[in-house]
């Protein structure tokens, strides 16, 4: 049985693939900020707040680990309509990977709060800054420059999660693929190109964070120390 590939009827639909690669930087993008942010106030919770918010943010953090991505999208998509909150796929989503990142982000910025020197809360209470000071300018800049690495792996890997968001219909890259293959029947030529699209993004999206980390995070000094 002689097999013949045609990519060219799969790039024939470059604009659903092009709309595709722009809802997924989109809700890369989005879960990225609003995630990193979540990440840190857990964090803070668990290492300088009230005991009870570190509780909260400990049971969060434990429950959203230990659960796969695609139960806790269905869960915000098809579980929050039974309490009477609706949401347009695209919302849905975008809860679901700021969550998702949340909760890994908070122990990967802990352990680089963990690491700092007590020298420098020492140094801070003699100048006299407040808890929220010491924790914005003196804790956090160096806790993310040791373990953005890591947090630049973790946005990478919940990109790459936005995949599964297709199954509740949002119109990301895999959704455009598996569109595409289901008007021309070119499965095998549409999830190879998404692959290579997928593997694109990755780098490239990598490469930015490494850039825009140092510059616009946690600050040029800083990244030089």
């Amino acid at each position: 049985m002689r097999i013949e590939f045609d990519f060219l009827a799969v790039l024939a639909q470059w604009p659903l693939l092009v709309h595709g690669v722009l809802w997924t930087l989109g809700l890369t993008a989005i879960s990225a900020v609003l995630g990193l942010l979540l990440g840190v106030a857990c964090a803070w919770s668990r290492n300088h707040g009230p005991v009870w918010l570190g509780w909260v943010a400990g049971t969060y953090v434990e429950l959203i680990r230990n659960t796969p991505f695609i139960v806790q999208l269905f869960f915000v998509f098809f579980g929050l309509p039974a309490a009477g909150v609706k949401l347009t796929p695209e919302i849905a989503s975008v809860i679901a990977m700021v969550i998702n990142l949340g909760a890994y982000a908070a122990e990967i910025v802990r352990a680089g709060i963990e690491a700092t020197p007590k020298g420098q809360f020492e140094a801070a209470a003699s100048l006299a800054l407040s808890k929220a000071q010491t924790f914005v300018h003196v804790v956090l800049p160096p806790a993310l420059r040791k373990v953005w690495p890591a947090l630049t792996s973790q946005i990478i890997i919940v990109m790459l999660g936005s995949a599964v968001c297709g199954q509740i219909a949002t119109e990301e890259l895999s959704y455009a693929a598996n569109l595409i293959q289901s008007r021309n029947f070119r499965a095998f030529e549409a999830f190879i190109i998404a692959t290579g699209i997928y593997l694109l993004l990755s780098m490239g999206v990598r490469a930015l964070l490494n850039w825009a980390g140092p510059r616009f995070i946690f600050g040029r000094g800083g990244a030089r120390g």
